[in-house]
């Protein structure tokens, strides 16, 4: 007996038995669209009913090579993809519209080319001049790199297989369409058909495919979660477009550590590597002033230093506002809650803004520390001290907890010019040449460092 069809949500991948206006899981309207069953073969029997060939196995004592990897010179590109590129691996790119993913994949290709990798550049959103027209403004119009502009997935495939290329850039996965899908472009069958059979050439062919993918408004790839489990890597390009400076995450990595981050900075020729993101995020930091607190993070393998601001002002709403950029708003909303409780320290009545300098987007629990001081700094109109930093997780006793790496905190913030270190007192870091101030709790810090409570 034939399947009933699946309707499944093309923002969010949630799946219903019937169709509705409403997908119930992410809350958008006419996103539910009909998916259709997998068929059981030609013969109506399942794979198990018929016999296979038996799959060679091996212990976990079996060792084997690394891979070998292709490296593009951009270093911050070459550091998030963990060391270069691996053949036969898929790569999925994401990011806002506009933020830059084309001009820096078309960068990418372009220095993997002269480097003497065969490269394809495939586009199924711009015409084949529109490309060219970027690459002579980025200077790359010699670089020796074969482009094509099709949707069709069938000959993108044929043309792959001709060419026999060492990498292929698809820009993007929601534009391609496979003509034995009987469905629209963009949605989630298509999506996952096309992924799937870019990621099985790339592994018989042992050709490196990079895919571009959409987000949604929530920041998350466009189409079904399976995507990103099917692909070896997942990167998504961030920044502010108010903000010249843009930043590649790698949120899964097979061939490298994930939490990875390259920075860059677009210019008028296109993106510049930054190779030490910290003193371009801490550039234009002038003299000491209320609300401002500089935090020791840590990306990847990398130390980040970024400056945390914050702005507490009166209200004249019975509903005080809380405003975040590039930090957990609900994390904020604990460390009021344990200024408050613990320290006797209200903000009841007060708007509180908080921003990361740079576009930066922090999500360790390592900041909670230099949150509050942003945050105390601001209330108490006290500025901190020009040469200190700060980093320590908060727990909600009002305990300062220690965080993982102090010593390369502390050393990335030395060779940046700091001398003092507001931390945990239970850190483990010695031999950096920094003064210490540990403290025990939060309200130690309120106490010593602001003189308030």
């Amino acid at each position: 007996m034939a399947k009933s069809p699946a309707f499944v949500c093309a923002n969010c991948g949630a799946s219903y038995t019937k169709w509705s206006g409403r997908c119930e899981a992410c809350g958008e309207w006419n996103t539910i669209q009909e998916e259709a069953p997998l068929s059981a073969g030609p013969s109506g029997k399942s794979l198990g009913a018929s016999r296979g060939a038996s799959v060679v196995l091996t212990d976990l004592a079996t060792e084997e090579a690394p891979p070998p990897r292709a490296t593009s010179g951009i270093e911050e590109l070459d550091r998030v993809l963990g060391g270069g590129l691996v053949p036969a691996s898929a790569i999925l790119v994401g990011g806002d519209p506009g933020i830059g993913k084309s001009t820096l994949l078309l960068q990418a290709t372009a220095a993997f080319a002269r480097r003497g990798l065969k490269c394809l550049y495939i586009s199924g959103e711009e015409a084949s001049a529109q490309v060219r027209m970027r690459a002579q403004r980025l200077g790359l119009a010699e670089a020796p790199v074969r482009l094509g502009a099709e949707t069709n997935l069938r000959d993108i495939l044929t043309t792959l297989e001709t060419e026999k290329p060492q990498l292929a850039i698809i820009d993007s996965i929601q534009t391609m369409w496979a003509d034995n899908v009987d469905s629209a472009p963009g949605s989630v069958t298509q999506v996952r058909a096309a992924a799937h059979e870019l990621t099985q050439f790339a592994k018989r062919r042992n050709t490196a495919v990079i895919l571009v993918g959409h987000v949604t408004k929530e920041g998350q790839i466009a189409g079904p979660r399976v995507v990103e489990h099917m692909v070896d890597t997942v990167l998504y390009f961030e920044g502010e477009r108010g903000h010249q400076f843009r930043i590649l995450r790698a949120v899964k990595n097979r061939f490298g550590p994930a939490d990875e981050i390259g920075v860059f900075e677009m210019t008028g020729g296109g993106l510049q590597e930054v190779p030490n993101p910290s003193a371009l995020f801490l550039s234009e930091r002038g003299e000491p002033a209320p609300g401002s607190a500089v935090f020791a993070g840590i990306e990847g393998t990398r130390p980040v230093l970024t400056e945390l601001q914050a702005l507490v002002a009166p209200t004249p709403h019975s509903q005080p506002r809380r405003s975040v950029v590039g930090w957990d708003g609900g994390r904020l909303a604990m460390i009021l809650a344990v200024l408050e409780a613990r320290c006797g320290i209200p903000f009841a009545g007060l708007d509180v803004y908080l921003n990361v300098a740079g576009g930066m987007k922090i999500g360790e629990p390592a900041a909670d520390l230099a949150v509050a001081a942003a945050l105390l700094s601001a209330r108490e109109d006290a500025a901190l001290p020009a040469d200190c930093v700060v980093f320590g997780e908060i727990s909600l006793s009002g305990a300062l907890r220690p965080v993982s790496q102090a010593e390369n905190r502390l050393k990335e913030a030395a060779k940046l010019g700091f001398s003092t270190a507001i931390v945990p007192k239970s850190s483990k870091a010695g031999g950096t040449g920094m003064q210490l101030r540990p403290m025990a709790d939060l309200a130690q810090v309120v106490g010593e460092i602001f003189g308030a409570g």
